[in-house]
C-alpha cells in the first residue's frame, strides 16, 4: 500500500492523508517508520486535536456497565394468575417485606400480598386482599409503613390496608378505612412522600383527592382542573407539588395546597396514546408519550419555561405505554413498556444531551406489569443498585440491576444516603402548609426493617384501633371530641391486646400437644 505504485506513495497525491490530519510530505516511496515518526516541531500522532476528540467520545460515567439479571426459578413467585383488567398501571407494588400482586379474582376485586422469602409455587388457596366490589386498578405501599398499604378500585373507593407482620394467614377483607369521594372508578393512588398518612386518589370522574387517612376524611378536592382522564400523577420530592399527565395531552404542575396550576404544557407528545409524567429530584419533569406517527418518545421539561422541552429522543414504534421508575440517588430513569420484553435506562444528567441512554436488558417474555423496590431494600453487598418485579401471565419474576464492582467494601458513591421510613411530617403539618424533604438513612449496614412500626402513628391515627368496615361512616364524617376519640381508640387497643394473647395461648397449646407427641414417638423409638 505504501510502495511507489500506489496512490498514496505517489508524489502530489497526499490529500487523503492531510485531510486526517496526518501530515505526510511524500516524495516516492513512504516506509512504515517514516509515516510514524514525527518530524522535528511536529507534535507526536498521540497528541493529535483529533485522537483527543476520539477520546471523549466516550462519556464517563460509573453506571455505563449496569447490567440486569433475572434470578433463578426457585426464586421466582409461579402460579399467579395476574390481573387482565385493561389499565396502563404497574399492577405490582414492591417493600422491604412484601411483594403486592394485583390477580385475577371472581366476584369482585383482590390482590396478593407476598413476604419476600415466599418464592416458588403459591397454592391456588392462599389467603388474598379482598375487600372491593369491583376489580382492582392499583395499590401503592405507605412509604412510612412497611404494613400499610392503599389499593384504588373500579367499585369507586379506595382502601386502606393493615397487614399482619408475617403476611396473610387468612385472607383479608375489612380494610382499616374506606375512602369514598370518587363517583367513577379509581385508578390512581400516591403516598405522599413525606407526610404521614397523607394519600392521594384519582379517578375517571377527573377529579384528585387528597386525604387524611388518619381520619378518613378528603381535605383537598381539586376537581374542576382536568378536562379529560388522568393517566398518572407523581409527587414531588418534598410532596409540595403534583404532575400530572392527562387524555387531553397536557402536562400540569399543580400546587394542592394552594389548588393552582403552576405550569402547564399543551401537547407535550402530539400521539394519541397514554402519556406518563414524573417529577425528578431537581424539580424538572420527565415525560412519556407518543409521537404523532406514534413512535414512543421520552422528554425533559423545565418548570419554568415548559414552551420547549430541554431534551426529546424519539425510541422505536411500539404501542406498549412507558412506565418510567425513577431512581433519585443515581438519577437513573428505568422505562419499562407494557407488553416489552426489555427494560430500557438512562442517566439524567447537566450535561446534553441531558437524558444518556446506558443500556438495555432484554429478556424473551413480555411484561404484564413491573414493581420497583425502594432503594432500603436492596442488597448493598452485591452493589445492587435496583430490583424489578417483573409480571408475566402466570408469574412474578425478580430482576436485579447491578453495578459490577471488585471491591467487597461498601461502595459510598452508589448509595448516597436515601430516604428512609420514617415521616418528616405529619398530615396536619403538610396540610397547614410545612415542606419537608424526606428523612434520609445511610444504607452503608444494610437496612433492616424494624418490628410495629405502625405503633409510631400519632394518637389521632386509625391504623393504631383498626376499625372494622361497619364504622365506615363514622371515620368519613367529622371526627368526634378528642376525649371520645381517645377512649375508643384505648378500648380498641385493648380489645386488640385480648385477642393477640388468646391467640398466643392458643398457639402454646398447640405445641405443648405437637412437643408431647413427638416426646411419645420418641419414646417408642427408644424402647
Amino acid at each position: 500500500i505504501y510502495g511507489p505504485g500506489s496512490q498514496l506513495g505517489k508524489s502530489g497525491n497526499n490529500s487523503w492523508a492531510e485531510e486526517r490530519g496526518c501530515s505526510i510530505a511524500c516524495q516516492g516511496s513512504v516506509t512504515s517508520a517514516q509515516l510514524h515518526a514525527p518530524s522535528i516541531g511536529e507534535r507526536p500522532l498521540s497528541h493529535m486535536p483529533w485522537k483527543d476528540t476520539m477520546r471523549r467520545v466516550v462519556r464517563q460515567s460509573k453506571f455505563r456497565h449496569v447490567f440486569g439479571q433475572a434470578v433463578k426459578n426457585d426464586q421466582c413467585y409461579d402460579d399467579i394468575r395476574v390481573s387482565r383488567v385493561t389499565w396502563d398501571s404497574s399492577f405490582c407494588a414492591v417493600n422491604p417485606r412484601f411483594v403486592a400482586i394485583i390477580i385475577e379474582a371472581s366476584g369482585g376485586g383482590a390482590f396478593l400480598v407476598l413476604p419476600l422469602h415466599k418464592t416458588g409455587r403459591i397454592d391456588k388457596s392462599y389467603p388474598t386482599v379482598c375487600g372491593h366490589t369491583g376489580p382492582v386498578l392499583d395499590i401503592d405501599w405507605c412509604p412510612h409503613n412497611d404494613q400499610v398499604i392503599a389499593s384504588g378500585s373500579e367499585d369507586c373507593t379506595v382502601m386502606v390496608w393493615q397487614i399482619p407482620e408475617n403476611g396473610l394467614t387468612l385472607s383479608l377483607t375489612e380494610p382499616v378505612v374506606i375512602l369514598e369521594g370518587h363517583s367513577k372508578r379509581v385508578g390512581i393512588v400516591a403516598w405522599h412522600p413525606t407526610a404521614r398518612n397523607v394519600l392521594l386518589s384519582a379517578g375517571c370522574d377527573n377529579a384528585i383527592i387528597i386525604w387524611n387517612v388518619g381520619t378518613g376524611e378528603a381535605l383537598i378536592n381539586l376537581d374542576d382542573m382536568h378536562s379529560d382522564m388522568i393517566y398518572n400523577v407523581s409527587w414531588n420530592r418534598n410532596g409540595s407539588l403534583i404532575c400530572t399527565a392527562s387524555k387531553d395531552k397536557k402536562v400540569r404542575v399543580i400546587d394542592p395546597r394552594k389548588q393552582e396550576i403552576v405550569a402547564e404544557k399543551e401537547k407535550a407528545h402530539e400521539g394519541a396514546r397514554p402519556m406518563r409524567a414524573i417529577f425528578l429530584a431537581d424539580g424538572n419533569v420527565f415525560t412519556t408519550g407518543f409521537s404523532r406517527m406514534s413512535e414512543r418518545q421520552l422528554a425533559l421539561w423545565n418548570l419554568k419555561n415548559m414552551q420547549e422541552p430541554i431534551a426529546l429522543h424519539e425510541m422505536d414504534t411500539s404501542n406498549g405505554v412507558l412506565l418510567p421508575f425513577y431512581d433519585p440517588d443515581t438519577s437513573i430513569i428505568y422505562l419499562c413498556g407494557k407488553g416489552d420484553s426489555s427494560i430500557r435506562y438512562f442517566e439524567i444528567t447537566d450535561e446534553s444531551p441531558y437524558v444518556h441512554y446506558l443500556n438495555t436488558f432484554s429478556s424473551k417474555e413480555p411484561q404484564r406489569g413491573m414493581g420497583y423496590m425502594p432503594k432500603r431494600g436492596l442488597d448493598v453487598n452485591k452493589c445492587e443498585i435496583a430490583r424489578f418485579f417483573k409480571l408475566h401471565e402466570r408469574k412474578c419474576e425478580p430482576i436485579i440491576m447491578t453495578v459490577p464492582r471488585k471491591s467487597d467494601l461498601f461502595q459510598d458513591d452508589l448509595y448516597p444516603d436515601t430516604a428512609g421510613p420514617e415521616a418528616a411530617l405529619e398530615a396536619e403539618e403538610w396540610f397547614e402548609g410545612k415542606n419537608a424533604d424526606p428523612i434520609l438513612i445511610s444504607l452503608k449496614h444494610g437496612y433492616i426493617p424494624g418490628k410495629n412500626r405502625d405503633l409510631k402513628v400519632v394518637k389521632k391515627n386509625i391504623l393504631d384501633s383498626k376499625p372494622t368496615a361497619n364504622k365506615k361512616c363514622d371515620l368519613i364524617s367529622v371526627p368526634k371530641k378528642t376525649t371520645d376519640t381517645a377512649s375508643v381508640q384505648n378500648e380498641a387497643k385493648l380489645d386488640e391486646i385480648l385477642k393477640e394473647i388468646k391467640s398466643i395461648k392458643d398457639t402454646i397449646c398447640n405445641q405443648d400437644e405437637r412437643i408431647s407427641k413427638l416426646e411419645q414417638q420418641m419414646a417408642k423409638i427408644a424402647a
